[in-house]
């Protein structure tokens, strides 16, 4: 029996269902039944054993996710004679600057699925992503791919202060700051004197199964 046999004959096709007929079901269940009960409710070692390999696998979820989601999108970016130079496809950089870099771009990817609510984190990853293309020393076209972009350029044109977008990364906030000082004191601020630093494209129509799911992505 494989691991994921074994964890659904516990958990049956509605956990919750399940866990509240175990509840009723094991009232009055003394030592000496135990054993049988717990064999007919499918509560096996091999079921603990299942989720616990879930979980671990759960772990790479994310990775996964970024990492399938920008190679699925090279079909679609790339332009005849383009070459990757590139692709960073595991947690952070890998020692490389971005995601992508090919002969004629740099590349940011964030599959995120933005509920329009306070999405200060997701925010402050966007803006990190943007600052950091924007700023790097390149001739090559510069671009920020995002499941949706309406969120983000929202964001990007708003008044939230930057105190608050680059309070919990130092090293950005120092980047930031030598850079250019004070003269930005909003996100809006700063992206309307930089808007046409790095094109923001969406890429939800070249990755529509993940577009439609509920993913939300670690700060790749």
């Amino acid at each position: 029996m494989n691991f994921v046999n074994a964890l659904t004959q516990f958990t049956g096709p509605d956990l919750t269902a399940t866990l509240s007929r175990i509840e009723a079901a094991v009232q009055g269940v003394t030592a000496t039944d135990c054993k049988g009960f717990l064999e007919g409710t499918g509560a096996s070692r091999e079921a603990l054993g299942a989720a616990a390999e879930l979980k671990r696998q759960a772990g790479q979820i994310n990775v996964t996710i970024h990492a399938l989601g920008i190679l699925l999108c090279l079909p679609h970016l790339l332009e005849p004679g383009e070459r990757v130079e590139y692709v960073s496809l595991g947690a952070g950089n890998t020692g490389r600057a971005f995601d992508l870099e090919t002969n004629l771009r740099i590349a940011e990817f964030k599959f995120i699925n933005w509920r329009g609510g306070a999405e200060s984190i997701r925010q402050n990853g966007v803006f990190k992503d943007y600052l950091l293309l924007a700023l790097y020393p390149t001739a090559k076209r510069k671009h920020l791919y995002l499941l949706g972009t309406d969120h983000a350029v929202k964001f990007l044109r708003g008044g939230r202060a930057l105190s608050s977008v680059l309070s919990r990364n130092d090293k950005l906030q120092r980047i930031f700051t030598e850079q250019f000082g004070d003269a930005y004191r909003t996100v809006g601020d700063y992206y309307a004197a930089h808007a046409c630093d790095v094109r923001i494209e969406d890429v939800s129509p070249w990755l529509s199964d993940l577009a439609e799911g509920l993913i939300v992505e670690l700060d790749l």
